[in-house]
């Protein structure tokens, strides 16, 4: 059985890479490619592949609102996700939306290519890496439900600090000197843990909480 595949990255360099090392390979056909996230989704539904070897950080649509949007509308889909950030926020986000697997650009060939044979058969694969982050957070998650709360991270702190000065999206991230992307999903946590739905119910609830020192 061959397994049909498309690769999701926005450098060509990177797509042409793969493709041309999976094409060794007998049991693995590359059928499609898309340089941005919003290309990613419309080739996935235009072929249905059986993996999608996914990228992170991509331009119109960033790899893991992709994943999010893909993994809703097909919860069976498999999806590889190869990136160079090992950021605890991506992972558990891609992991938590029904990502199958989780790895670095700086992987060898070989677990990129075991990786997509598991993840058709149904398995799942995680960089070593990323193996503690993700248990440490699984540990922290029981933790605080047990407390009854869902604790914002030292990073997402500073988000909220600047969120309540004022600061934009892209004033944050040079001030915190991380992307933009990076800064919204951030964001996305603190409302999620503060049971907010924007920026000024954040605030509020940031003041009268006291979580914030004016």
């Amino acid at each position: 059985m061959t397994i049909r595949v498309v690769l999701c990255d926005d450098h060509a360099i990177v797509r042409d890479g793969l493709r041309n090392l999976l094409a060794a390979e007998s049991d693995i056909e590359v059928i499609g490619e898309a340089a941005d996230g919003k290309q990613a989704l419309d080739v996935v539904r235009e072929l249905s592949p059986d993996v999608v070897v996914m990228d992170i950080n991509m331009p119109n649509l960033g790899g893991v609102e992709a994943v999010e949007r893909l993994t809703a509308e097909r919860p069976d889909i498999r999806i590889l996700i190869l990136t160079m950030y090992n950021h605890e926020e991506y992972l558990f986000r891609t992991i938590r939306a029904g990502a199958r697997g989780y790895l670095l650009k700086d992987s060898p060939i070989s677990d990129v290519i075991d990786a997509i044979r598991k993840v058709m058969q149904g398995g799942s694969v995680l960089h070593p890496d990323l193996a503690d982050k993700l248990l440490s957070s699984f540990r922290r998650d029981r933790q605080e439900k047990e407390e009854g709360k869902e604790l914002l991270s030292p990073r997402e702190q500073e988000v909220l600090e600047a969120v309540v000065k004022g600061l934009s999206n892209k004033e944050i991230a040079e001030q915190l000197f991380i992307t933009e992307t990076t800064v919204k999903l951030h964001i996305s946590n603190v409302y999620r843990k503060l049971g907010v739905k924007s920026r000024s119910q954040a605030i509020l609830h940031a003041v009268k909480e006291k979580l914030v020192t004016l």
